[in-house]
This record gives structure tokens, C-alpha cells and sequence, in this order.
């Protein structure tokens, strides 16, 4: 009866110290950040500090910051580590992940099996969007990603594709880009949001900055890589963009002949003014030369003037005289 009541206790002690004592050892491994808590309560970085005033919340707009206020829990890095038994740990992968931006985490064959979104532009009509969304956990504010929201991915994805079928529907070229041709006065979006999908791409991840102080996922890129437009406006989009080439072909091959023509009459008109000074240049030094021998003496310039004659005289066949001359 004594050693009963003597192996109870012990047998008690022996699991509490294999249950909580080594089991209570946990690892975090690189890729991994983690979260402890005590009696549900997660490990605060500084007693009252919340994320508006981390620069995470920089991109929240005034009346977003009092609607996501989170506190800045401690992040445990990689390690091994060991917990108290009133203590929980909570691991999340920090490695960035990659999904189509049609993925729907609550209904698998949402957007044609999550391989595709659909969107509405300014011209009403209905296009596919197709492309991939990398988003990572956001260390600085992992106590909205784990306590703050209860489905962090499915908000953020709800939250980009609103945001991107917002933009869909109001994009459009910019004015300076519109000329007053036919084909351009159509004013496709379709064909806009194709030329612009940088632009478009760009927006998105400027948009989207503010993710990770509402939800703890930080949105590394947007890659909208792909816009089909209906079956049956894809030969009017086809028979417009070929009638577009071939206007702006026509004007660059017009543009190229107006600029080679404006080259060749400048070289022409360089030409005959070189043509000119060449015959001015030895009158020019014949008057300055005859000015030098007239201030030389009353006597030089006849003196010169006889001598040019007898040249010419010399070269002549043939001599006409007047009377006064005779």
C-alpha cells in the first residue's frame, strides 16, 4: 500500500517532466518565424507600441490607421528554444510564396478553377486577366497575420482583386497618346490596358503597399502577364490594330521621305552657297588688290592696267579698233 502511494506521485512527476519538461523543447528553423505566448497572450516588443507607429503603416491612408491597429509582438528567429507548459508557440514560414492572382482560397473552382480572373473595363466589356501574385509574411506585423485576421490570405487576395478590378474598370490612355486619327478615336481599352500592362503592374504593387499593415502579408510583386479579351470583339481588336500598324506605318515611311528630302535641299543649298563664295572669292581679292595699287601711286594703277592689256592683247587672234583709236 506504502509503495502505491509512493509510485503515484512519482509516476505523476515522470510524465509532467517528459511532458512538459522534453517536450517543451521547440525549433524554429530558418525559413520559419515564431510567436510565443503566455496563457494566450503574445510577447509585446515594448509594453503599448502598436504598428502605426512602425513605417509599415506608412502607406495606410488617415482613415484606415485607427481601423488596423496591431501590437508589435516579439518574432522568435531560428534556434532551439524551450517553453514553459503554460506556453504556445506559433510558427509561420516567412519563405515567399507564389499563386495566380485568380486564386481563391476559400473556393477552389472560383475564376475557372483559379486560372483566371475576370474583369470588367470602361467600354463594358468583359476580359480574363491571368498572371501570379509573391507575397511573404511580414515580420513586423505577424500578430495581425495570426490573431489579428482569421483568414490573412483569403482578405489579402479579396483585397487585390477589388483593388485591380477598380483599376480595370477606370483605366484608360493617357490624353497624350490619343491622336485625332480613326483608329485611335475608337479608344479601346483593351488595347490600352495591353500597351500599359507595365504601368498597370506598377500601380498594383504601389496600391497594395499597405497590405501588410492590414493583414501581416506584404506584397512583393504583381505580374499581370496576360489580357484576353471576348471572342467576338478579338477580330475587331485584330482588324483595328492592323489598320493602326499600317496608319503608322504611312507616317513613318512619309515622316522618313519629308526628313531625307529636307537633308538633301539643305546639302543642295550648302552647296550652291559654297559655289558662290568661290566665285566671289577672286573678285574679292582682284578689288582688294587693285585698291592696294591705286593708294600705291598715281602711276601704278595705269602702269598695271597697260600691262593687263598687253596680256590680253597677246592672247587675242583678232583686234577691233575703233576710229579714236586709229
Amino acid at each position: 500500500m506504502i509503495e502505491a502511494l509512493v509510485g503515484v506521485p512519482f509516476g505523476i512527476a515522470l510524465w509532467f517532466l517528459l511532458r512538459y519538461g522534453v517536450g517543451g523543447f521547440y525549433v524554429v528553423s530558418p525559413n520559419e518565424r515564431a510567436v510565443l505566448t503566455t496563457f494566450g497572450r503574445a510577447q509585446r516588443l515594448s509594453e503599448g507600441a502598436t504598428t502605426l507607429e512602425d513605417p509599415i503603416s506608412a502607406a495606410l491612408k488617415p482613415e484606415e490607421r485607427e481601423r488596423y491597429v496591431y501590437p508589435l509582438v516579439r518574432a522568435i528567429g531560428p534556434g532551439f528554444y524551450w517553453k514553459l507548459p503554460w506556453q504556445n508557440v506559433h510558427k509561420v514560414s516567412i519563405a515567399t510564396q507564389t499563386a495566380s492572382i485568380a486564386y481563391d482560397p476559400e473556393l477552389a473552382n472560383a475564376n475557372h478553377n483559379g486560372q483566371m480572373l475576370e474583369a470588367v473595363t470602361k467600354d463594358q466589356l468583359n476580359i480574363g486577366l491571368t498572371g501570379q501574385l509573391r507575397f511573404v509574411v511580414a515580420e513586423r506585423n505577424m500578430y495581425a497575420y495570426l490573431f489579428g485576421v482569421q483568414r490573412p490570405i483569403a482578405h489579402v487576395m479579396g483585397y487585390f482583386i477589388s483593388v485591380l478590378r477598380e483599376r480595370i474598370a477606370n483605366f484608360e490612355a493617357p490624353n497624350a497618346e490619343r491622336s485625332a486619327d480613326v483608329v485611335s478615336a475608337q479608344a479601346i481599352s483593351i488595347n490600352d490596358l495591353r500597351k500599359h500592362l507595365r504601368n498597370l503592374n506598377e500601380t498594383m504593387n504601389a496600391e497594395c503597399e499597405s497590405a501588410a499593415a492590414r493583414y501581416g502579408i506584404t506584397l512583393e510583386a504583381a505580374l499581370i502577364t496576360g489580357i484576353d479579351s471576348p471572342l467576338e470583339v478579338e477580330s475587331a481588336l485584330a482588324a483595328i490594330n492592323t489598320a493602326y500598324n499600317q496608319v503608322s506605318s504611312e507616317v513613318s515611311l512619309a515622316q522618313a521621305s519629308a526628313d531625307q528630302k529636307i537633308v538633301q535641299s539643305r546639302r543642295a543649298v550648302e552647296i550652291e552657297t559654297l559655289n558662290a563664295q568661290a566665285e566671289v572669292e577672286p573678285l574679292t581679292a582682284l578689288a582688294e588688290q587693285l585698291r592696294t595699287l591705286k593708294h600705291s601711286g598715281s602711276g601704278v594703277l595705269a602702269a598695271y592696267l597697260r600691262n593687263a592689256k598687253l596680256v590680253l592683247f597677246r592672247r587675242a587672234k583678232q583686234l577691233v579698233l575703233s576710229r579714236e583709236g586709229v
